[in-house]
């Protein structure tokens, strides 16, 4: 049996059209109800961690206070909206105490009807909405949940497949003829996809006591009938409460329709009529207005169940999958969608959810044919699609032929396997231990922005608070971690986290250069090493009889991350002062020469007015077993999860460099030495993160007048932003003249290393930023 139409794949083949037909924009929508360690429906509000329950672009309640709703914005791939989707499960999860997202359409233990909070919104229009709902559909009915897939094709796609054709008015005509086509072919078919992604076999005995009645049970209470794969798309399940008639040939048709639904009062709005497809505009003012006036922006495909086989309840695979039968619609030969058409989809959507997919089509035309028959002859004409369209490619190929073997062997099914393993346990069990494995999972990945690892790990953080907040970003230079941050028409640009313009450009500039910056300090009172400057290697060198016997530190002016610095505090030679100013030189034309301060250093992080986080860095260090090498003991401590390269790990991996080997040279000590048990072996002096170095939380410890002097510090240099390095003898007695010195101001400090510290807690540094940018 022919499906495709072969003219229409034969204009893509002729203006060489593959790339744009395989281009798209998607998003994801899914919701999950949130439950208490037991399973219970938790009846605690939405969360206040995630601000407006309507103005979140990203994470919002839907009809329950208990159901929260995550929305991906419209990405270009596949691979970057399920990793948005699956970074919005982890901030979601990482800000539930004690809840978990439970991972079913199905919804877990619920009390009665009457219990089931009603989301409360700031709009008391939309708290009549729902609660109108909630006497019409009943309350457990509202929330079983699901996945909305929403598609749009690529523009330049329609554009140039508008520019063949030769019988429409406008292009907007042409864009909603396709759209209105791949929509109603979607539904005609959308028995298929529903038997694919129906996932929903089994329900508790908490649930509508009518269905639960009707069931089989496999243990008095999970309940299941035998051959259903989504309860969720039943009857039993959250539809209309009748088959409505709405056509889907033109914009046009399709808004009167709906709008004699409303008239009829049979539909109490648009939002109410639950079609498997629905047809989106890029507004959501007025929807309806909207289709006529603009015209269709993207698909929106409602029926697909929540996966408990997958943290985010959908493969990767599943999705591609999803867009190729997309495309197949849109390649296939047009049919009609009249009122006999909708009833009898109806029919077929229920048959293949209650009785499997051996059964015959309820179609007069292929009434000859099993609906598994037809299944097999529409994925044997999407391999011919893939192979007349994108030849060699091996990825479609095997996403088509598992879901041919889905077809041909039910027991593949998500369905049958999570029925299947239920068998073993209980509904409830199930899914529990499921909800808790994957906020594990969300645990472990804590500091990463899933989809953004190449960003540095600050800028990760402050996205994913941002996300969390409401807040929209958009990169605009990834490569240079820029983006820009904005709510509403509050437009802020960010690079590197806290490169923000709450800081002036002098500001920077005074930070940035370490001759300046002292000067400033001195200025002002608060303590600075003593030394001097030099511009070339000669001149630097003519100091070594000066200082060979003094401790000191050989630094570039400018210079971030602890990069070109050396320390000396005990004896060293005339190579080595000129190997350590070679070192400084690569990194600026001017050097500094300064004193050596004693004590321990810490790093103060200030934003505005405040100490957001102090914490000790430790030099880098590895400790002796009595068996490796001190290389080796390195590499071991390296492979620590949370150290990395480029800062974007909460730690950095520790070097095997010039500046280490110099470093043990210095105390008679080289990488073969095999340090004694419980030994610490430090290599380097300086305790940046950037160089290995552990960082210890000691906000809570440090003694309130150096948290003084280093906010003074901040102010005397003009910045908002900064971090503050400070020496200290010892915080067991209080700042005073002698005991302190500021060794550097710090531009662009890291807040990675107060979020996420080696020892001690998190200082949400990301919060406090956005805190004073969108005070």
């Amino acid at each position: 049996m022919n499906w495709l139409n072969r003219e229409l794949v034969q204009i893509v083949i002729d203006n060489a059209l593959q790339d744009d037909l395989i281009r798209g924009r998607f998003g994801l929508e899914k919701e999950n109800v949130r439950v208490d360690q037991e399973g219970k429906l938790a009846l605690t509000p939405h969360p206040k961690a995630f601000g407006s329950k309507t103005e979140n672009p990203y994470i919002q309640t839907d009809f329950s206070e208990s159901q929260i709703e995550m929305i991906t914005p419209a990405l270009d791939s596949i691979e970057e909206t399920y990793h948005f989707m699956e970074a919005l499960q982890d901030i979601v999860s990482l800000e539930l105490e004690g809840e978990f997202l439970w991972p079913s359409s199905n919804p877990p233990m619920l009390p009665e009807e009457e219990e089931i909070p009603i989301a409360k919104m700031s709009d008391p229009v939309a708290d009549d909405y729902r609660k109108e709902l909630a006497d019409k559909y009943g309350r457990k009915r509202q929330l079983l949940s699901g996945i909305h897939y929403n598609f749009s094709f690529d523009e330049k796609l329609l554009v140039r497949l508008y520019e063949t054709q030769g019988h429409y008015k406008d292009f907007k005509e042409f864009k909603d003829t396709v759209y209105f086509k791949v929509a109603r072919n979607l539904l005609r078919y959308r028995w298929l996809l529903i038997y694919l992604t129906g996932a929903s076999p089994v329900f508790d005995n908490t649930y509508i006591e009518k269905c639960v009645n009707l069931a089989d049970s496999l243990d008095k209470k999970s309940y299941y009938f035998p051959m259903m794969n989504s309860l969720r798309n039943s009857m039993c399940g959250y539809r209309n409460e009748k088959l409505y008639y709405v056509s889907f040939n033109s914009a046009t048709e399709y808004v009167h329709d709906l709008n004699r639904l409303i008239q009829q009062n049979e539909l109490l709005s648009v939002k109410e009529y639950y079609s498997p497809v629905r047809i989106k505009t890029s507004k959501g003012t007025n929807p309806v207005q909207d289709l006529v006036e603009e015209g269709v922006a993207y698909l929106e495909l409602r029926f697909i169940d929540i996966n408990p086989l997958h943290k985010i309840g959908i493969s990767m695979e599943m999705m591609s999958f999803i867009h190729l039968f997309i495309l197949f619609m849109l390649l296939k030969v047009d049919e009609s969608y009249n009122k006999e058409d909708q009833r009898i989809a109806a029919v077929n959507q229920d048959q293949v959810i209650m009785e499997g997919i051996k059964g015959f089509l309820n179609e007069s035309e292929y009434c000859q044919l099993t609906m598994e028959e037809m299944a097999l002859s529409f994925i044997n004409e999407m391999k011919e699609m893939v192979e007349l369209l994108f030849p060699g490619n091996e990825d479609y190929r095997k996403i088509i032929d598992g879901e041919k073997q889905k077809i041909l062997h039910s027991e593949l099914n998500a369905a049958s396997i999570v029925k299947k393993e239920i068998q073993e346990s209980s509904f409830l069990t199930y899914h529990l231990d499921k909800a808790k494995k994957y906020a594990e999972e969300s645990i472990h990945n804590g500091y990463r922005f899933t989809g953004y690892e190449d960003l540095e790990l600050s800028t990760q953080l402050l996205l994913k608070a941002a996300v969390k907040r409401g807040i929209r970003f958009e990169l605009m230079d990834r490569e240079e971690n820029f983006v820009l941050l904005s709510q509403g028409d509050h437009k802020e640009y960010v690079k590197q986290a806290t490169k923000t313009a709450l800081d002036s450009y002098s500001t920077v500039l005074i930070m940035e250069n370490k001759v300046v910056t002292k000067d400033i300090l001195n200025q002002h009172g608060i303590r600075v090493p003593s030394g001097e400057t030099f511009q070339n290697l000669d001149e630097a060198m003519s100091s070594y009889d000066t200082y060979r016997s003094t401790p000191i530190v050989i630094k570039p002016k400018s210079t971030n991350f602890g990069l070109g610095i050396t320390i000396f505090n005990r004896d060293y030679s005339r190579e080595d002062m000129e190997k350590a100013f070679k070192i400084a030189f690569t990194h600026d034309k001017t050097v500094l020469l300064e004193e050596f301060i004693t004590g321990k250093e810490y790093r103060f992080l200030i934003m505005g007015d405040q100490v957001v986080g102090v914490l000790h860095r430790v030099p880098a260090n590895v400790i002796g077993d009595g068996i490796h090498t001190i290389e080796q003991l390195v590499h071991e401590k390296n492979k620590n999860p949370l150290r990395g390269k480029g800062y974007k790990t909460p730690l950095e991996k520790i070097q095997l460099g010039e500046a280490e080997e110099m470093f043990l040279k210095n105390h008679a000590m080289s990488w073969n030495d095999i340090p004694q048990l419980g030994e610490i072996i430090y290599l380097r002096e300086n305790s940046n993160i950037s160089t290995g170095g552990d960082s210890i939380d000691f906000t809570d410890e440090i003694p309130n007048s150096y948290k003084d002097l280093a906010i003074q510090s901040a102010k005397a240099a003009g910045a908002t932003i900064c971090g503050v390095d400070m020496m200290i003898d010892s915080i067991e007695e209080a700042a005073n003249d002698t005991n302190y010195s500021i060794i550097e101001l710090n531009f662009n400090p890291a807040i990675h290393i107060h979020c996420y510290p080696y020892i001690g807690k998190n200082r949400k540094a990301d919060e406090k930023i956005l805190d004073l940018l969108f005070c």
